[in-house]
């Protein structure tokens, strides 16, 4: 199959521009898979995983929000913030979960609740995001 163009453009920086096999993206009402070709498509993003796959490879990246569009064979995501996994800090991302967890423990006002369950879902994304780029090794047979 022919790939697809897709760009992800932030305030401060174009994060990734290539052609691709499909993208996997958090859809506001779930988990969107394009494909080239997709017919048009206009909608929010929530936070959460993009995965793109090229040549049978896969990238990841935590996106906090946004705007996706399909049109033609060309996808483009304006976001609000994304990064490569290899961006991501795993010890500073374990830290804000842990701190966002904390913070939803000690919360007395709903808005308060609400701003934590935010950061704390955020902080585990990109936790997610880091953690998926570990090289996965099988297991191979016990050492003599």
């Amino acid at each position: 199959m022919a790939p697809m163009r897709l760009e992800i453009i932030t305030a401060e920086r174009e994060v990734f521009a290539d052609e691709v096999d499909m993208l996997v993206a958090p859809g506001i009402e779930g988990q969107l898979g394009i494909l080239p070709h997709h017919a048009p498509l206009m909608t929010v993003l929530q936070p959460g995983e993009l995965i793109i796959r090229k040549d049978g490879e896969e990238t990841y990246l935590a996106v906090t929000g946004g705007f996706l569009e399909v049109i033609g064979n060309k996808v483009t995501i304006l976001a609000d913030a994304c990064e490569h996994s290899e961006e991501i800090d795993e010890e500073r991302a374990q830290a804000a979960v842990d701190k966002a967890r904390e913070e939803m423990s000690r919360v007395d006002a709903n808005q308060q609740l609400v701003q934590a369950a935010v950061a704390m879902h955020r902080a585990q994304i990109r936790l997610n995001v880091v953690r998926r780029r570990r090289p996965r090794t099988t297991p191979g047979p016990p050492a003599s």
